[in-house]
């Protein structure tokens, strides 16, 4: 019997080569043949396999899950439920940052002063965000490599990545060497952003690693929205003259 999946989170040949190495190693599997640019794997196997032993031979870096052929009279209905699914998973993302906001509010409340409010919003974010990253520093890096052209290119970057955001965090709160701390908030959400819009034209899925790989949410305009916010603050702040 032949059946066909669709496997997501593959980048390159060495990704398409591991997920067939490990199919092919199952039990009662004959040939398994793996589409890289259609993220689908046709799978030849004596009897059934379960979805859950199949998942459980690849990394967990790929997603493999029924295929589906595509039915116009349900395009719709699939489309309304995709787009719940993906602000069900993204609702971790919007807390925070709401958690961010309140909190950048509060302390800037009894002397509202909007520069302290986008230092004090700049340098939790940063915080907290690497913080989720740090839960599983061995995982961060491969997630992040799939979409930032730096970690692509150093893989090095990637391990550093967190460090570099606990230490802007620290910088924008603590008011130290602010016009250094903007500029490289510029240059390393500059280069991610690039990475996170190519990956967006490209309409592949993949998880984004934001908050590193503790919650799994998917890379969506949301992450661009969320670099956004972060670069025209920056850019913001290192137009004003005053110093703080």
């Amino acid at each position: 019997m032949t059946h066909k999946y669709n496997v997501t989170g593959m980048t390159c040949k060495g990704c398409k080569a591991s997920v067939e190495n490990s199919l092919s190693a199952l039990p009662n599997v004959s040939e398994v043949n793996v589409n890289l640019k259609a993220e689908e794997a046709t799978i030849k196997m004596k009897s059934h396999i379960a979805l859950e032993t199949l998942q459980d031979v690849i990394s967990d870096k790929y997603k493999i899950s029924e295929h589906k052929e595509t039915n116009v009279f349900n395009t719709v209905s699939s489309n309304d439920d995709a787009q719940k699914n993906e602000l069900k998973q993204l609702f971790p993302l919007f807390l925070i940052l709401g958690y961010i906001l309140i909190a950048s509010i509060l302390l800037n409340k009894s002397t509202w002063n909007l520069q302290n409010f986008m230092l004090d919003f700049m340098g939790l974010f940063y915080i907290v965000f690497s913080f989720f990253k740090l839960l599983d520093l061995k995982g961060f890096p491969q997630s992040f490599r799939m979409y930032d052209p730096l970690a692509k290119a150093i893989p090095a970057y990637g391990w550093v990545y967190p460090f570099i955001e606990v230490a802007l965090g620290l910088m924008f709160l603590m008011r130290f060497q602010i016009n250094v701390a903007l500029v490289v908030t510029l240059i390393v959400l500059g280069i991610t952003t690039i990475g996170v819009t190519k990956t967006l034209f490209s309409k592949k899925t993949i998880q984004c690693a934001c908050l590193g790989t503790a919650l799994k949410l998917p890379m969506t305009k949301a992450t661009f929205i969320e670099n956004s916010i972060m670069i025209i603050m920056a850019i913001v702040m290192l137009t004003k003259t005053t110093t703080i």
